[in-house]
């Protein structure tokens, strides 16, 4: 089982940049695809990255492309989520995911468990 604690998220000025953070518990944390996904008001949540157990290959939505920059520290047990160019629209509380030796997928229920979410809000 795995216990994930999302954090860094705040108040920033749209054109900047925030780092978010999502500890994790457990022994097994390398055997863990890690994904982090975001929920703004009244939208659905959305898949944002994700950085696969197995060969550390890593995925970002169309929307972040070339502006987040998903990364891991096993030895931390940490993911990390670098975010540049910050927009309003990315304005939303973000949550990490963790799915046991998952292939890639931006499907939020094939993750087993969930942070409890870091709100990141981007002023114009």
């Amino acid at each position: 089982q795995v216990q994930l604690v999302a954090s860094g998220g705040r108040l920033v000025q749209a054109g900047g940049s925030l780092r978010l953070s999502c500890a994790a518990s457990g022994r097994t944390f390398s055997a863990y695809t890690i994904g982090w996904f975001r929920q703004a008001p009244g939208k659905e949540r959305e898949f944002v990255a994700a950085i696969i157990w197995s060969g550390g290959n890593t995925y970002n939505a169309d929307s972040v492309k070339g502006r987040f920059t998903i990364s891991r520290d096993n030895a931390k047990n940490t993911v990390y989520l670098q975010m540049d160019s910050l927009k309003p629209e990315d304005t939303a509380v973000y949550y990490c995911a963790a799915g046991f030796r998952l292939p890639f997928t931006i499907t939020a229920s094939a993750y087993d468990y969930w942070g409890q979410g870091t709100q990141v809000t981007v002023s114009s």
